[in-house]
């Protein structure tokens, strides 16, 4: 694991069960979670799509947002 790629918040992924959604990017967006996905993959030595890192990059930000947390409680 090199410095940059030891850092990755973003584990390895488990597997799941998956539903297809669409969504659109901004190109910079797109180059970004390419390059994510580029890193994960020296991290952790298997190579993964975009679209199979996005869903688990969702699932850790609501994790984090406290606010959402909050109104899943109530």
């Amino acid at each position: 694991m090199t410095e940059s790629t030891s850092k990755l918040r973003l584990g390895p992924l488990p597997k799941t069960e998956t539903v297809k959604l669409t969504i659109a990017l901004t190109v910079r967006l797109k180059a970004d979670l390419e390059r994510y996905a580029e890193l994960h993959t020296q991290a952790y030595g298997e190579p993964i799509e975009v679209a199979t890192l996005i869903p688990h990059m969702l699932e850790a930000f609501m994790a984090r947002d406290r606010g959402f947390r909050k109104s899943r409680k109530e």
